[in-house]
């Protein structure tokens, strides 16, 4: 399956919250779009895997992206290991995506920044034809990415660009709240975590208007690349409203 965009993250709603509003403007556009989680986020304090599963595929149905799956790397204790490259490869391979987006490059969540690198490594290692990797029987063709950017998460940072979300901005909390587990702020017995908090959710919204006011749009996510950007013309822009 050839995606155009392809989103790798750590944990099952790291995308949801930091980049669903740019996969859905996307999908208006006719890019095909698709998800790859690498870990099952089991170690969560609440719910548990059969939740996630369950809650991934709402949230991917509300953003109507092309495919999801999920790698099954350790939660909390993978590295940066051959191994876990490897999967990682096939499964870039698999979709050929031109732009990837992953994990911050430093966050709250150690998984987050591990991650990142991990998804940059295997994504640079994926166009050397001298590696080979398999899926259903098949060999797979090297495969490189034009750009993997970063999303941002729970750390502020400078973002490179902004991408205007403002008008999928309801489906973008649609998707969070898919994540029932995570996000009901409604008392229940499970223990009430940072993500659980109305607060939480709260600062997603705020974090989106104020990438949106740099550029004069109500909602943005931000986004880091490790290359120069280039423009063809200058349409590119957003009409900014001085």
């Amino acid at each position: 399956m050839k995606l155009d965009i392809l989103a790798i993250a750590a944990h099952p709603d790291d995308v949801e919250l930091s980049c669903a509003g740019t996969l859905m403007m996307e999908k208006l556009q006719g890019k095909k779009t698709g998800i790859v989680d690498l870990t099952q986020g089991e170690l969560g304090t609440r719910g548990n895997i059969e939740t996630r599963f369950a809650e991934a595929a709402a949230a991917a149905k509300i953003m109507d992206i092309d495919a999801r799956e999920n790698l099954g790397i350790p939660d909390g204790f993978f590295e940066n290991t051959r191994e876990y490259q490897l999967k990682v490869v096939e499964a870039i391979r698999y979709y050929q995506p031109t732009i990837i987006l992953t994990n911050a490059p430093s966050d709250r969540h150690p998984d987050h920044g591990r991650a990142a690198q991990l998804v940059r490594d295997a994504a640079w290692l994926s166009g050397l034809r001298k590696i080979e990797t398999s899926r259903n029987g098949e060999q797979q063709a090297a495969w490189r990415p034009t750009y993997v950017f970063n999303f941002i998460q729970d750390r502020y940072l400078e973002p490179d660009f902004v991408m205007d979300i403002s008008a999928v901005i309801e489906r973008k909390l649609a998707a969070i709240r898919a994540y029932a587990t995570q996000f009901d702020t409604v008392p229940d017995d499970e223990p009430q975590t940072y993500i659980s908090s109305p607060a939480f959710l709260q600062s997603i919204i705020d974090r989106c208007r104020m990438y949106g006011k740099t550029v004069g749009v109500p909602y943005a996510e931000g986004f880091i690349s490790d290359k120069t950007l280039g423009l063809q013309n200058f349409n590119s822009f957003i009409q900014h409203v001085t």
